[in-house]
């Protein structure tokens, strides 16, 4: 059964399309996406995720659940990043210490929307409460993140202020939050007429996505293979670790199976999108050569294609306590 879970997954067009990427750049070939198209898709995936979750939280209403979803989704992003920190700084600066740790505290929204996609091969549907979920993990890892480098850098005088008000209006975040608020105050009439646009081409956005992703791996790898086998395993073990043991422990969070599965896909992504916009500011002497390939280079791929089947199997073995 696993194993077919795990065939199905590699077999999937999306996460293919991130091969023929990674192929093409490996054999240097030519194929180009425009930046100008790349930041357009980004765009249209996080309002599409955003607007269809609060679309679905509308209907489904504020409940115990998803407070106590939300509550952990905070938990995770502030617990992560703080126990990473004071592990990291035994071998890295304070900086790239904080840096990957606020990298792997927060969560990737492309990782997230890969796993939504796993779960319809499996037949299953998550709530529409975990985009919320995924936005409210972002600002808090920055912020631990950013804090501890202040206290321990005593050269370090980032106002908490500047990287908040950084964290709250990142693009990625805005947009994924502010869909999600559209979705919520919409009316549902209405809110039927961008249904095509935000479902019916999201799979095909997704994938021209991921293609990309496959040649900006490839590009990023060759940077990061300097840092030696210590950053190259930490890249491997991190996601395999802060997933397996979020997809046991969220039993006590929740008893939906597709929830406890992005919780964990949530807990072991890394974000390579609003966590370095918002460093390049606040921490100038964390080194993006480490923290951005980690996440980009090795743990997107781990994720999407042996963390999923993993987390699933470790959610499906585990019953709701």
């Amino acid at each position: 059964m696993q194993h077919d879970i795990l065939i199905a997954n590699l077999t999937n067009p999306t996460l293919l399309f991130f091969v023929l990427g990674a192929f093409a750049s490996l054999v240097k070939s030519d194929l180009e996406i425009p930046p100008h198209t790349i930041k357009f898709i980004s765009l249209y995936l996080l309002f599409s995720i955003g607007f269809r979750g609060g679309q679905e939280l509308a209907h489904s209403g504020f409940t115990d659940e998803v407070s106590r979803g939300l509550l952990f989704g905070i938990f995770l992003a502030s617990i992560i990043p703080t126990a990473l920190f004071f592990s990291l700084k035994r071998v890295f600066s304070i900086s790239d210490a904080g840096a990957i740790a606020s990298t792997y505290g927060s969560v990737s929204a492309v990782t997230f929307v890969a796993a939504n996609s796993f779960l319809e091969l499996q037949g299953l549907h998550a709530g529409g409460h975990m985009v919320a979920v995924m936005a409210a993990m972002e600002a808090p890892a920055i912020i631990v993140g950013v804090s501890l480098i202040n206290w321990y850098d005593r050269d370090s005088k980032v106002s908490f202020t500047k990287v908040l008000h950084h964290s709250l209006t990142n693009g990625s975040i805005l947009m994924v939050v502010g869909s999600l608020v559209i979705g919520i105050v919409a009316d549902a009439h209405q809110a039927e007429g961008i249904k095509p646009f935000a479902t019916d081409i999201f799979k095909g956005f997704l994938a021209i996505f991921l293609l990309e992703m496959g040649m900006l791996t490839v590009k990023r790898i060759k940077t990061f293979l300097a840092y030696g086998p210590w950053a190259i395993s930490l890249a491997l073990t991190l996601p395999i670790l802060n997933g397996c043991w979020t997809a046991y422990c969220s039993q006590w969070a929740t008893s939906d199976p597709a929830n406890r599965f992005l919780f964990a896909i949530l807990a072991a992504s890394a974000s390579y999108i609003a966590v370095p916009a918002t460093l390049r500011l606040a921490v100038p002497k964390a080194d993006p050569g480490l923290y951005i390939p980690m996440a980009l280079g090795v743990t997107f791929p781990v994720n999407i294609t042996v963390g999923m089947p993993l987390f699933y199997s470790i959610v499906t073995a585990t019953p709701p306590a």
